[in-house]
């Protein structure tokens, strides 16, 4: 919001504050002063000029030399604008050395043999246009030659304040609320700005030319309008032009322009219709018909939706209700009768129909924080006494309030006591109640310890006695509540979250990177990944999709996979630690605190855990990229289960229709550590990957970290280095599908005996001449001396023919007990 010192001069006759004073004690009153502008640096010298004669160029055509009077000295410029006034005319003069925007300062030049010293200045070598058509022409009665431009012009002299407004006070959208501020803060008296006289009426009946029906006074409580009539469309006055231009908006004709001065001044938005072009004379309030077309001032032709309100005259639409108006009825240059609209329009339906139709204007900006619904006749009748005056209008008696029952105002009541008590100092009950009169809040009931207030239809963010409490605070100044230490009670060391920050980092260090998701999903989400149903529910959610506590890490990872392939990041490795809160009986250690028997149970338990997530090409370094398969899972789930537990982690394939349902059945694995489950790993089920929108097959790995933890961590002890050599075999066995890796892996190592020190499993395959529905499944088996490790000093060298023996009943066992054969 840019804030024009000036004006806040303009409205508060008693403020003897300097620019930096105000802007200092605005920021601190809450209403930051982001940034300070200074307009008009360099303009001092420009005076006023009378013009005294005009000749052509003798050498240069369009060009003329035009003699000025700068009060007391005449002096020759030459200048190729068009609209230089005749002999008597009042003009800008920048003499010699006037530093101008953009040219630096000015020397003499001789153009076409003769010299000119200074410029007619127009409002692009001003600042106060991006371009214009010709100089700057001073009505003849403002300010005698030799003037100084600040003192004909004041607005030309100011300090902008740049003000980050937030969105609870929607009325510092607009000087007078900025001002009212300003006045409580210094301490100072402050009227709200009253209509001036209106120069000329009009013999015409305002129902005679235009009726208003509010057809939706739910979404426009108060719809108020005026007519002014032998309107002339017209530049603006240089003042009000350049009051506009510093505050960023554009100048364009002098009704236009009193709409925007209204919205900057008051931060009530208001529109201008040519009367003439109101088919029927009628304006009627109401929701828009289903995909009923409008075609907007900025020209897009639109299909509206039946939650839009709409402004219509007896043919159709004319106005987007407080977003932009349309195409058919703007002011134009040949405009003679003005209908001025000035509205109270709810909030929430602006904000739906501009988020709808992607329109941001100033007007829905502010009528989607609230503008102040008392303000609506007070507002019209200043408008039209403007344009009046700046246009010649004739204003035509009386208004039109087409009204409904308008927002109630609260009554609140502010207690000394607990004033103290919130801002921990004591304040005056007398001068708290003092700033909040002076905030525009009317004291109901008086009283030396308790009031009660009504609030006011400016300031919509007043409801409880809290936000009274506020407002003293920070008009009285943050800086006089003083700040104390409080004291720090001995607390026990805190082992929360130990288990997640040891998983997140072995994580890292395969890896992975850790996603950062919500702890509330919906349970449309956890319904899909057949998690156990929630057990809270949130009472106000941030929106839809976050209505209960989760029971599954999986929707948040899952919805981070989903937005990172929307984006175009095929390789995905994500991980998350978190608590899942479930049933009390179903965990096993709370992360968050201790339960006290009391609440037991009433709080859910919160079992931590850990999810992974991978997807995409695995990741290679000069070779052709592969994706990742459910043996990455794997590694993941087994590595991590054994760095946290230093014990062997097994995988075992997911047992028939006990398996977990959100996987796919032909690949869903388990993770064990002795007879322990703590996770399980595998592709996604198809129907999983569909109600994400994952757009393809993706791995995960869940792990029960309060699992992990109960296994307790096993200390690791020296294993000497065996001295003798060991005696390896590799074996490819061609087994049924039906037969699992870890069933052959039994019947190896039981076969073997106690010579086997090891089986690993180091290949897979399928293709050639293995039948379609068998695979080979290599092993690499290693023999040594069981003493070799526990009693060097006894063990022995195998022989080729103790190992050729044990092997050849591996090989048969695996033939007899699994119907497995040797892979040629």
């Amino acid at each position: 919001m840019l804030v024009s010192y000036l004006w806040i001069k303009q409205l508060l006759p008693g403020l003897h504050a300097t620019a930096a004073e105000v802007a200092s004690r605005l920021t601190r009153g809450g209403l930051e002063v982001e940034a300070v502008q200074e307009v008009g640096l360099g303009l001092d010298p420009i005076v006023v000029a009378e013009v005294r004669a005009i000749e052509p160029h003798p050498s240069k055509s369009g060009l003329r030399l035009v003699t000025v009077d700068r009060g007391g000295q005449t002096q020759c410029v030459v200048c190729g604008a068009s609209n230089v006034p005749a002999p008597g005319g009042r003009v800008l003069l920048a003499p010699l050395g006037t530093v101008i925007p953009g040219l630096g300062p000015l020397t003499p030049r001789e153009i076409g043999g003769v010299s000119s010293e200074g410029m007619l200045v127009s409002e692009e070598e001003l600042g106060l246009a991006t371009e214009s058509d010709g100089i700057i022409v001073l009505d003849s009665g403002l300010g005698a030659p030799g003037s100084k431009l600040f003192d004909v012009l004041p607005e030309a002299r100011d300090t902008i304040f740049h003000i980050g407004v937030t969105p609870n006070r929607p009325d510092a959208l607009g000087h007078v609320g900025v001002a009212r501020d300003v006045a409580a803060l210094f301490g100072i008296e402050f009227a709200p700005p009253a209509p001036g006289a209106v120069a000329r009426w009009s013999d015409e009946r305002l129902d005679a030319l235009v009726t208003v029906e509010n057809h939706d006074f739910e979404r426009c409580p108060h719809y108020g309008a005026a007519v002014v009539l032998d309107v002339s469309i017209a530049p603006s006055p240089v003042w009000l032009r350049w009051r506009l231009h510093k505050l960023g908006v554009r100048p364009i004709s002098n009704v236009v322009d009193i709409t925007n001065f209204v919205l900057l001044g008051f931060g009530q938005p208001m529109h201008a219709f040519d009367l003439d072009r109101v088919r029927g004379g009628r304006i009627g309030v109401r929701r828009a018909r289903a995909g009923e077309p409008f075609t907007t001032l900025d020209g897009v032709a639109r299909s509206l939706d039946a939650d839009d309100l709409v402004i219509c005259d007896a043919e159709g639409p004319s106005a987007l209700a407080g977003v932009m108006g349309g195409q058919d009825s703007e002011i134009r240059d040949s405009t003679r009768r003005v209908l001025l609209e000035c509205a109270y329009f709810t909030p929430r339906g602006v904000r739906r129909t501009s988020r709808r139709h992607g329109l941001g204007t100033e007007s829905s900006f502010r009528f989607e924080r609230g503008v102040d619904f008392g303000a609506v006749p007070r507002v019209l009748e200043i408008a039209t006494a403007l344009i009046c005056e700046l246009g010649g209008g004739a204003a035509v008696k009386g208004a039109i309030h087409a009204k409904g029952p308008e927002p109630e105002l609260p009554v609140v009541p502010l207690r000394s006591q607990r004033l103290n008590a919130l801002l921990g100092v004591e304040v005056p009950f007398a001068e708290a109640t003092g700033i909040l009169r002076r905030l525009g809040l009317e004291v109901v009931r008086d009283g030396s310890t308790e009031v009660e207030v009504r609030g006011a239809s400016h300031r919509p963010d007043i409801s409880r006695e809290a936000d009274l409490i506020e407002e003293v605070a920070r008009v009285r100044g943050l800086d006089l509540i003083p700040s104390k230490i409080p004291a720090i009670q001995p607390q026990p060391p805190r082992t929360s979250g130990k288990l997640e920050r040891e998983a997140a980092t072995h994580a890292t260090a395969l890896g992975l990177s850790e996603a950062l998701t919500y702890s509330f999903v919906s349970p449309r989400e956890l319904e899909a990944v057949h998690a156990p149903p929630p057990l809270v529910r949130i009472k106000n959610p941030l929106n839809e999709a976050r209505t209960v506590m989760r029971t599954s890490l999986l929707p948040g990872l899952l919805e981070a996979l989903g937005r990172a392939r929307r984006h175009g990041e095929a390789a995905v490795r994500l991980f998350a630690v978190g608590s899942r809160f479930l049933p009390a009986a179903d965990e096993t250690r709370s992360v968050a605190r201790p339960r006290r028997p009391e609440d037991a149970r009433d709080l859910p338990g919160e079992r931590p855990s850990f999810a992974a997530v991978l997807a995409g090409p695995r990741p290679t370094y000069l070779a052709a990229p592969e994706p990742v398969d459910v043996f990455d899972a794997k590694g993941i789930a087994l590595e991590m289960v054994e760095r946290m537990t230093h014990r062997t982690a097994r995988a075992r394939l997911a047992s028939g229709g006990e398996g977990p349902r959100h996987l796919h059945p032909r690949g869903a694995g388990e993770v064990w550590v002795d007879d322990q489950r703590v996770g399980v790993f595998g592709p996604l089920h198809p129907e999983v990957v569909d109600a994400f929108d994952l757009g393809g097959e993706a791995f995960v790995v869940e792990l029960d970290l309060a699992a992990i933890e109960g296994l307790g961590r096993r200390t690791p002890r020296h294993r000497a280095i065996p001295r003798l050599p060991p005696v390896t075999r590799d074996v490819a066995m061609v087994v049924h599908d039906d037969v699992t890796a870890e069933q052959v892996e039994a019947v190896i190592r039981e076969a073997a005996g106690e010579l086997c020190e090891s089986v690993t499993l180091f290949d897979v395959f399928r293709s050639g001449s293995i039948p379609d529905d068998h695979r080979s499944l290599a092993f690499h088996l290693v023999y040594r001396d069981p003493k070799a490790a526990s009693e060097p000093d006894r063990a022995r060298m195998l022989t080729d023919r103790e190992v050729d023996q044990r092997h050849a009943q591996v090989l048969a066992a695996a033939g007899q007990r699994l119907g497995g054969q040797l892979r040629a």
